[in-house]
């Protein structure tokens, strides 16, 4: 028995997020006595798939059928499900392809399934573990009853902690052809020379407070100025402001940033349901009374339009040391 860890395969590279589930796998095999394995689909160097031995992982199934690419979660699943047939745990990210792929793969192994668990469990008999629930706004607890578990981690609540072994890495048959591969992506639009926002260390954001798309060039420059990523409220980008690509919130991308500065944002429920796994949250509204000020960590009431040239000029300052 074994614990896996289904690592994400970016066009053929491991990001942050697949080095993060590395860890977790093996944190948590070495408290279950057991090994821990990563399981890759779809087309990946070599050199790439070593790099998860430096996070304790000792062996690595590959399937390199590029049909993979095409993130058909039923076809995922089925492979998973092969790779799992002697592991006791399989962990997949909280993300899109890994809230798809888990409970489909719990179906199919007959297993437990938790979403979004925030670290390492209480016990392992019983297995009980902590999760987000009520938007981030309580964590509850967990037991799963049943041999095999699955389990999705959620962005940044584990870390990445090297722990270097030697990994092997084997071809790996997930038994999937052509006919499995049902979903045909026709198009996809890459956003480029920007720091990506599931990747992002720290974020700044803005709401309808910042008033029109012509007044964000301030948010652009202090995302420069800190090396992060730019995102917006759903409201802005509902108004054609912004990107789709930028909406945070539950209805848009779901971030844990360790720095996530709000900008004019009221922080609708909605919103603080996608970022409240945020280590550090600074908001800037004019209104004494918004949401946001309860969620945040730092807060000044105070217009976004000219704090933030304030602020621009005060980073500035720092970086002159």
């Amino acid at each position: 028995m074994s614990v896996i860890a289904y690592i994400p395969n970016q066009e053929g590279i491991i990001k942050k997020a697949g080095f993060e589930l590395a860890s977790y796998a093996t944190a948590l095999a070495e408290n279950m006595g057991k090994e821990a394995i990563a399981v890759v689909l779809g087309p990946m160097a070599g050199d790439e798939l070593e790099k998860l031995g430096k996070y304790g992982i000792s062996k690595v199934m590959h399937d390199a059928n590029p049909l993979f690419a095409q993130l058909d979660n039923r076809a995922s699943a089925k492979a998973l499900a092969t790779a799992a047939a002697q592991a006791e745990v399989v962990v997949l990210a909280h993300n899109n392809e890994g809230k798809g792929v888990a409970p489909r793969l719990a179906v199919r192994l007959g297993a437990g399934y938790v979403s979004a668990v925030t670290g390492l469990p209480q016990s392992i008999t019983p297995f009980l573990v902590n999760k987000v629930v009520f938007t981030g706004k309580a964590i509850g607890h967990a037991e799963i009853l049943t041999a095999k578990k699955v389990l999705t981690l959620a962005y940044n609540s584990f870390g990445v902690h090297e722990k270097p072994v030697d990994v092997s890495v084997e071809a790996f048959d997930s038994g999937c052809s052509a006919s499995d591969f049902v979903l045909n992506v026709q198009q996809t639009q890459k956003v480029t020379g920007k720091v990506l926002l599931s990747e992002a260390e720290i974020v700044v954001s803005g709401g309808r407070g910042m008033k029109s798309p012509e007044n964000w060039k301030p948010i652009e420059e202090l995302a420069e100025l800190l090396g992060a990523a730019t995102a917006c409220s759903r409201p802005v980008s509902d108004e054609g402001w912004r990107p789709h690509s930028e909406h945070v919130g539950q209805t848009g991308k779901i971030i844990a940033p360790n720095l996530y500065f709000a900008f004019g944002i009221s922080g609708a429920i909605q919103h603080l349901g996608g970022v409240s796994g945020s280590k550090v949250i600074v908001a800037v509204n004019k209104d004494p009374e918004a949401p946001i000020f309860e969620a945040a960590d730092y807060g000044i009431v105070g217009d976004a339009l000219k704090v933030l040239p304030e602020f621009i000029e005060a980073v500035k300052e720092l970086k002159k040391g």
